[in-house]
């Protein structure tokens, strides 16, 4: 893609990039390589919000000490199927993989692992860690509170995180992944379609006279964005927040939001569906729900009827044949690093 605002930039000088300046920030160069793989796969699957967009915030919170770079995760404590890890402030995507590749090796051993993770930075886009165990055959459940982000269902000030929910099951040589906020869009979403000056389909949040909006500058602006279902996703967010404090024994929102940067809890249940009596009818079940949901009439027929993760394939093969379109403007702050 290539026009006033973006230019096309091929996968593997994105991650070289990525790579080089994660180096010259002090991450040993394994780390560097994995980090920087995460965030290129971010944005080869189109989530740039949280791939390349995010890139120069993840490298000033390196370079302010709120991300430590080569700190990783340690064991708190073990209970049969149930870990406590304390990510010891090390980089969130980094701490996130480790701790998902270790739900699945509990669940390997036992059937499901349920792993918290406390003391830890931002995990990127939670999409990773559903892709990275579904591929292996894992069924993966995982969230994260966040900061104080938006407000309680009829309240004007920000108590609840937007606390993102990832769900994801094996599907072939892919995976069907629900990867979503509690609000209706993620405030890079809303920080996006600012930049390109593009509004919201459909309506995100609040402005500041308490109207609802499609505009993503006037909630920006206003800190209130919308809750998905309403109070639904309001009661959901707070639930996920009470429940990532209390078996991590990490931070809840109210605290993350008192402290210089978001430093949050997180769980993760990875659950092995080979083990499972009826596991080899398990791709036949998947095929008919989908083949059924699919046959969906839709109300545009000019729109497609997708299952989550599906543009993330199609978006996938494209930008790995004609390049990440890449705001130049943020590629540039990028470069400045």
């Amino acid at each position: 893609m290539t026009s006033d605002l973006f230019i096309s930039m091929p996968a593997d000088e994105m991650f070289a990039e990525f790579k080089r300046i994660l180096v010259k920030h002090g991450f040993s160069p394994d780390r560097a390589d994995k980090c920087a793989e995460i965030f290129t796969a971010s944005s080869i699957d189109g989530v740039y919000t949280h791939g390349v967009n995010r890139f120069a915030r993840f490298v000033e919170y390196i370079a302010k000490g709120y991300v430590k770079a080569n700190a990783k995760p340690s064991l708190k404590n073990k209970i049969g199927g149930i870990e406590q890890w304390d990510g010891n402030l090390g980089p969130g995507p980094l701490n996130a993989s480790f701790i998902t590749g270790r739900a699945m090796e509990l669940a390997a051993e036992t059937g499901i692992g349920c792993i918290t993770l406390s003391n830890t930075n931002h995990w990127m886009r939670g999409g990773t860690y559903g892709w990275q165990a579904a591929k292996k055959g894992f069924v993966l459940i995982a969230w994260t509170n966040t900061i104080a982000n938006m407000p309680a269902w009829g309240a004007v000030d920000q108590r609840l995180g937007n606390n993102p929910l990832v769900i994801a099951i094996p599907y072939g040589e892919e995976a069907i992944v629900l990867d979503m906020a509690m609000s209706q869009y993620s405030f890079g979403a809303m920080e996006l379609a600012k930049m390109k000056n593009e509004k919201l389909p459909v309506d995100g949040g609040f402005d500041e006279e308490g109207k609802l909006t499609k505009d993503p500058a006037s909630i920006l602006k206003s800190r209130r964005p919308l809750s998905i279902g309403y109070w639904k996703g309001a009661g959901l967010s707070l639930l996920l927040d009470l429940l990532a404090a209390l078996l991590s024994g990490g931070l809840a929102t109210h605290e993350i939001s008192s402290m210089e940067t978001e430093y949050a809890s997180q769980v993760f249940i990875a659950i092995d569906i080979s083990k499972l009596s009826h596991h080899s009818a398990i791709p036949r079940i998947i095929e008919n729900i989908l083949n059924d949901y699919l046959q969906s009439s839709p109300a545009d027929e000019k729109k497609k009827i997708v299952y989550p993760g599906q543009r993330v394939i199609k978006t996938r093969k494209e930008n790995m044949q004609n390049g990440i379109p890449v705001m130049k403007k943020v590629w540039e702050r990028i470069q400045a690093l």
